[in-house]
């Protein structure tokens, strides 16, 4: 059979005859137009334009609130949809990221589908968070995007999982388990990337740890046909970066060419094709990862930092603006201008007219000239910021962590207050605000820590300008030549025999689109057994272990290359006779070292790994379920210390800890209340044990077993610990844990096989 990830014509291509328009001469549009009744979208967090900058008229000059929640321009308050997540707005709802269920032992995120002008739920769509270290308050770093074209929103949760949903209903269209899939890792700092849109793609990013020549940390990309899930291209920045982050990706056209603009984990600021991932330039601002989102306006970028500098490590912050017209590196000498010791870290710019106004992370708004960089205005407006301005109606709206609610106005000298409004503040309820404030058909929406908030004239009809002129790329039809080859989908992971229908794509030096290739145009090799059929299907090789496939394609001096894991159905073993670390594990190759032990062919994983000490490793399908996992440790001691290892299954963890305590979890951060237990056990270093876990799924939750044994003795017939989680995870990949920051350990012997068996 085909496989279900295949992918869609690009372009739109359903409108097969419309497919070289679209890519013709076109302008970056990530919302939907306005019409003559109605004010665009407030599609990503960023607004229509990913500016921060809304054409809508006749807003508020303010509101207030007293302790009852009351108050002048407020029209609702919803407690149930707090947030740290910034709302979107499509078709007349809300799109907001929430905690589910908090402080309970049911507790997940979930998206909740709101009707913008009354406040009340139309649908929520709800899933757990596992196998992560971050804590349940940070829910919620992410946005999600609304695609008015497809109908749909895209999601990425704090646990990885990345969602396409039907925007209407909240049904589930397709998902990815980044973490399983690609090795994304969820941190205990929580920082979750932006899903953003462009055209048939939806592009996620975060750092990752996967196989093949993905298998060290780096801040990477994948853009996925935004209809089907198929990934297209991938993109990954420098190694081994210093930081996850939240920085959102922004699209613009500069010189007749389409250019995605982003701040990556490695610190630097690329410029990237959207359609196809070439990065075109890069500008190294900082030593550590870029958490603002680039502010693009008619074809200079302006962001900023809060970390070392990249030319100077003992500057802390800058903001700074470049053309985004430049190719290769960017130095310092080709800035426009930079500002240095200037904490923009969080917040992200705006531009209105002239003017540059972007927020320092103290709660100082800086009023820039855009052209030479001079500050004219330091104005302090909160303490602590992480939301970032809008403008719109002629005035600026921000909000600070505490709740400090400005209204400013731009004048020659900077701006004056319109008005303030402080949050209400009760001991132990105080809420903070980590999102920013949207527009949306005459309303202003606050997203806080303790409610969702509508503030806005009661009966008020939205009126609006035209959206201005964008820019327009170069018509495809002025350059036909060849310059780059695109084979997709880039990444699959398939079953032996399993067939997928696959593209290979043209375009030319401005990365547009220009055609479907035949097999017969280019040349094909292939790393590892395969074929690609004349009518371009991949047949996967039949096989009973797991095995890797390179496809390339190449015409001339151009090739584009697919990766391709073929993982049989259970049972699966693996005992490192080969010398070598599956290469189909997710997140393991970096991690492990194959090592001979007593004679013995083992993998360890050793306390030197630089950002991989403790980890997660996968195996394979993620829709695993009621299988049993089972492999052999052996730890060592370090100063007294000892390590942590175990095994994964249907995202659940068994750990056997050296604080002597054997344990069973999901999510790392919520042992106290989501799911988990743990009994003492005993173990020594240098000697080898069994561990097997195994899930069994019943219609009222998951039974998780774990068992441990010293090898050379007979099993135990009965389970070591046994635990049921009544919100279970239902399914998910085989793996490993690893904690060897202590002291290294060894792994032989995995098998995998399903409870029948």
């Amino acid at each position: 059979m085909l496989l279900f990830q295949n992918l869609a014509c690009p372009g739109s291509c359903r409108r097969v005859l419309m497919c070289f328009a679209i890519f013709g001469a076109s302008s970056i549009w990530i919302g939907s137009l306005a019409s003559a009744q109605s004010p665009p979208d407030w599609p990503v967090w960023r607004g229509p334009l990913s500016d921060g900058v809304s054409v809508e008229k006749n807003l508020p000059d303010g509101w207030k609130i007293n302790s009852k929640y009351e108050g002048e321009n407020l029209l609702w308050r919803k407690p149930e949809f707090a947030s740290r997540s910034t709302p979107v707005a499509y078709a007349g709802n809300l799109y907001v990221v929430c905690r589910d269920k908090p402080e309970t032992t049911q507790e997940g995120e979930k998206v909740v589908c709101i009707d913008a002008a009354t406040g009340d739920l139309k649908w929520e769509h709800i899933h757990n968070v596992y196998l992560s270290d971050a804590p349940a308050e940070r829910v919620g770093w992410s946005s999600v995007a609304a695609d008015a074209e497809s109908g749909n929103i895209y999601w990425l949760g704090l646990g990885c999982l990345f969602k396409c949903l039907n925007a209407e209903s909240g049904e589930l269209v397709w998902e990815h388990s980044m973490s399983e899939e690609y090795g994304m890792l969820s941190t205990y700092g929580g920082r979750t990337n932006f899903p953003v849109v462009f055209e048939d793609l939806v592009i996620i990013s975060g750092v990752m740890t996967g196989w093949g020549d993905w298998a060290v940390p780096a801040h990477r990309y994948v853009a996925f046909d935004k209809y089907t899930g198929a990934a297209v291209w991938r993109l990954s920045t420098a190694l081994r970066p210093e930081d996850t982050t939240y920085s959102t990706p922004v699209f613009t056209v500069i010189n007749g060419q389409a250019v995605m603009v982003i701040g990556a984990g490695d610190g630097a600021i690329y410029g990237v094709q959207p359609r196809t991932g070439k990065v075109l330039w890069k500008y190294q601002a900082s030593t550590r990862g870029i958490n603002t989102t680039p502010l693009v306006v008619d074809g200079i970028v302006y962001t900023g930092h809060a970390e070392q500098n990249f030319a100077d490590t003992s500057i802390l912050g800058s903001i700074f603006a470049f053309d985004a017209s430049q190719s290769g590196d960017i130095t310092e000498d080709k800035l426009l201008w930079k500002i240095n010791e200037r904490a923009i870290g969080r917040s992200s710019p705006i531009k209105v007219g002239n003017r540059i106004y972007a927020i320092e992370d103290g709660g100082s708004l800086l009023v820039i000239d855009a052209a030479t960089g001079e500050v004219i205005q330091d104005k302090k407006i909160g303490r602590v910021m992480f939301g970032s301005p809008i403008y719109g109606d002629g005035k600026i709206y921000a909000c600070d962590n505490t709740g400090r609610f400005s209204v400013l106005r731009p004048t020659d000298d900077g701006v004056e207050v319109v008005s303030q409004t402080q949050l209400p503040r009760r001991a132990g309820e105080d809420e903070e605000v980590y999102g920013s404030p949207i527009i949306y058909r005459g309303k202003i929406y606050l997203p806080t820590t303790g409610a969702l908030y509508c503030i806005g004239k009661a009966d008020q009809q939205p009126e609006f300008d035209p959206i201005p002129e964008q820019p327009v790329e170069t018509p495809v039809a002025k350059d036909q030549q060849i310059a780059q080859l695109q084979l997709a989908p880039v990444e699959m992971i398939l079953a032996p025999g399993q067939r997928a229908k696959m593209q290979l794509r043209a375009y030319n030096a401005n990365g547009q689109y220009l055609k479907l290739l035949g097999h017969d145009e280019a040349e094909w090799s292939f790393q590892g057994e395969g074929s690609v059929s004349e009518d371009m299907v991949f047949a996967a090789p039949s096989t009973d272990k797991a095995v890797t496939v390179l496809i390339t394609a190449k015409i001339g001096e151009m090739s584009s290359t697919s990766r391709v894991r073929v993982i049989p159905p259970l049972p699966w073993s693996f005992d490192f006779s080969d010398k070598k670390v599956p290469e189909t594990w997710i997140g393991a190759s970096y991690r492990h070292v194959p090592k001979v032990l007593d004679g013995e062919d083992v993998l360890a994983k050793i306390t030197t790994i630089p950002k991989g000490t403790r980890s997660q490793s996968w195996m394979g399908w993620t829709v695993l379920h009621d299988y049993t996992v089972e492999a052999d440790f052996r730890g060592t001691e370090a100063n007294g210390r000892m390590p942590d290892m175990g095994l994964i299954n249907q995202r659940y963890t068994l750990d056997l800890q050296g604080s002597q305590k054997l344990e069973i979890r999901s999510w790392t951060s919520r042992l106290e209340l989501r799911f988990a237990k743990s009994v003492p056990f005993s173990w020594q270093v240098d000697t080898w044990y069994r561990m097997k876990f195994r899930s069994e799924t019943g219609s009222d939750g998951v039974t998780l077993k774990g068992k441990v044994w010293p090898r050379d003795e007979q099993e135990p017939d009965a389970w070591t610990i046994e635990a049921t989680d009544t919100t279970p995870n239902r399914q998910g990949s085989p793996g490993m844990f690893g904690n060897a920051q202590a002291a290294e350990f060894y792994i032989d012997n995995v098998r995998v096989y399903a409870n029948a068996d």
